[in-house]
């Protein structure tokens, strides 16, 4: 069940976690498991829909590492949360990266963009990513068959072998091919356990929430929304059903370049909506 709203149309504060409860939050699926488009929430449009990025007039695909094919998790991001590019996080020394906090969901399911999933948070590991602070939630959608069996880091250790040590180092390659070095981590790649990823994704809530009342510098981010009562960027839902069906339709583009599943010698493969503003926090 969502959590209920306040006068202010902000989530009421949910209670502070106690050790081993259950906390459960809303993610938004921005990329299936196995695909390699790279889809995300676009914050700096109306509305904060998902696209394909960009780059350099091309749609951009992640790289197959080696021996994974394309992203190895539902990948996607709790909205109602920012990480302040103004911000320098005390533990990693570095600022964010001016967007939700990011999340892999390390479920059976592969899901389709644009959904949302119910997941509990397991724990968090902080990637250094061009000297930003990116932190990424690893957590399980609730409806899965194995959410009954894992509850923390440890578990997913137990339960799923060898995925979390995946995880390190798909984020820590994943740009090599685009001819970038290695990305970093904090705290010697030491993933944290779940009642440490509450608190990071408590306190990106209350940076989203300075954002969505002028008490933090937005810059290119569009903060407009329906759901925050007295946040200067509210709009009506008539002016936001006006910009949906204003939206260009659908283009059916080109194919996918073959260059997506080819290998190069270096042993790694090559490759060339949801507002979020959205409620997140769940009980």
């Amino acid at each position: 069940m969502l959590q209920s709203l306040s006068e202010t149309g902000l989530p009421k504060k949910p209670p502070p976690s106690r050790a081993g409860e259950t906390v459960v939050f809303n993610m938004v699926v921005e990329v299936p498991r196995w695909s390699n488009a790279k889809m995300e929430i676009a914050t700096k449009e109306p509305l904060n829909p998902i696209k394909q990025d960009i780059k350099r007039g091309k749609l951009r695909y992640v790289a197959n590492i080696f021996p994974h094919k394309g992203y190895i998790w539902n990948y996607g991001a709790l909205p109602q949360t920012w990480e302040d590019p103004h911000h320098k996080d005390k533990d990693t020394g570095c600022c964010g990266d001016n967007d939700p906090i990011d999340v892999c969901e390390i479920g059976t399911k592969v899901h389709y963009p644009g959904e949302i999933i119910q997941v509990k948070v397991l724990g968090v590991m902080a990637l250094i990513d061009e000297g930003e602070t990116d932190w990424k939630i690893i957590a399980i959608n609730v409806d899965d068959p194995e959410a009954q069996k894992i509850h923390d880091i440890d578990d997913v250790k137990k339960h799923k072998p060898g995925y979390l040590e995946a995880t390190a180092e798909w984020f820590r390659l994943y740009k090599v091919p685009d001819d970038k070095p290695e990305n970093q981590f904090a705290f010697n790649g030491e993933f944290k356990d779940k009642d440490f990823a509450v608190g990071i994704i408590k306190s990106t809530h209350e940076y989203w929430k300075a954002l969505l009342h002028k008490k933090a510098d937005r810059g290119a981010i569009e903060c407009m929304n329906i759901l925050v009562h007295d946040s200067p960027f509210r709009c009506s839902e008539e002016d936001a059903r006006l910009i949906v069906q204003s939206a260009p339709p659908p283009a059916s583009g080109d194919s996918v370049s073959a260059e997506v599943d080819v290998c190069n010698t270096s042993g790694l493969y090559t490759v060339a909506g949801c507002n979020f503003q959205q409620s997140c926090i769940t009980k």
